[in-house]
């Protein structure tokens, strides 16, 4: 069977092709509307299946953009892709998902393949170390927006939480409920400081210092997610244990819930717990936990936008740093120490 063109469509409409290239590119300043109805009804007809590289090649496009996560396990990354996705797709852009694994080395990779491939643009959570990649791109005004993360030293387009306001937040709430002793667990900084990591723990210490309360270093502590259970064991054995606990991220939040169960700790009676960040498990363990959250959705949403103003716009664009603010997300897992 022949291959159907853009010419069988417009001379079965009875238009020229120009306009119904103009009618595929979304392009109908000067289309009637009768004419728009005409086109879309042959492409039915026809089931005419227009050729997406050729299209590319023609318009110096792909219509892809490349997503790369430094960490899919995050419920942030989920929802900030799913957002992404469906924001691009109505534009006609595919996307390309690729997990870093916190390595910068498959991060780097990662930059040269679907550079390689021609994608229209890419959307990062950075792994933080690739600044010569990450320059390049910039360098040659190639579409980038950072998402969550920054970069010192990379002027981008970059999406993120208020991370100190997230700490804040939840450091109120705990002194509301008269805590005093009130343990900071992360996930490792790394050498660079990952942002939203780094800015949490100035938070919480900011927010410590204004309600006058005592900065104890052995409530500060940082694990990887194999080592936060025997963290947490030698938080509750010192003289004077926490009586509340924040959660830097989803990850850190879960293995707490996941000691708790394994060790008779009850929350609230024993410890009171806030996670920043709004993975959906927070919501149906029992009590519910109280958390600080992003907008995740809104986030992906708006990195959508930005990536595609940048590739129509395809110049030079002044890097701003979009910040959004965390909310309470009210549970019963807070219980007052009076």
């Amino acid at each position: 069977m022949k291959k159907l063109t853009i010419e069988d469509v417009a001379q079965r409409a009875g238009v020229s092709k120009s306009t119904v290239s103009q009618y595929l590119n979304k392009r109908y300043k000067y289309m009637s509307e009768a004419t728009k109805q005409k086109i879309a009804q042959v492409i039915e007809e026809l089931n005419y299946q227009p050729n997406g590289l050729a299209k590319g090649l023609k318009q110096n496009r792909s219509y892809m953009v490349g997503i790369i996560v430094a960490n899919i396990d995050y419920s942030l990354s989920i929802q900030c892709i799913r957002a992404i996705e469906n924001e691009l797709q109505n534009s006609g852009i595919q996307v390309i998902i690729c997990n870093a694994d916190e390595n910068p080395d498959k991060e780097s990779k990662y930059i040269e393949m679907l550079a390689a491939r021609q994608v229209d643009g890419l959307i990062v959570f950075p792994t933080g170390t690739n600044t010569s990649a990450y320059n390049r791109l910039i360098d040659n005004n190639y579409p980038l927006v950072f998402l969550d993360r920054l970069v010192d030293g990379i002027m981008t387009q970059s999406l993120l939480l208020d991370n100190e306001m997230a700490a804040k937040m939840a450091i109120q709430e705990l002194v509301q409920h008269h805590h005093e002793r009130i343990a900071w667990l992360s996930l490792p900084i790394g050498v660079n400081g990952i942002t939203p990591r780094k800015e949490r723990l100035s938070g919480y210490k900011r927010a410590m210092e204004e309600y006058q309360l005592p900065i104890n270093e052995q409530y500060i502590c940082s694990a990887t997610r194999d080592e936060i259970a025997s963290v947490l064991k030698n938080l509750l054995e010192l003289p004077k244990p926490p009586t509340a606990i924040l959660a830097s991220n989803d990850i850190v939040l879960a293995e707490i819930l996941k000691f708790a169960n394994h060790s008779s700790l009850r929350i609230p009676e024993d410890l009171s717990v806030i996670g920043i960040d709004d993975a959906e498990f927070a919501h149906i363990y029992n009590p519910v936990i109280t958390t600080i959250t992003q907008p995740a959705y809104e986030m992906g949403m708006q990195a959508a936008k930005i990536i595609l103003s940048c590739i129509e716009e395809s110049g030079e664009s002044v890097p701003i740093t979009y910040r959004f603010p965390p909310t309470l997300r009210q549970g019963k897992s807070v219980k007052d120490n009076k």
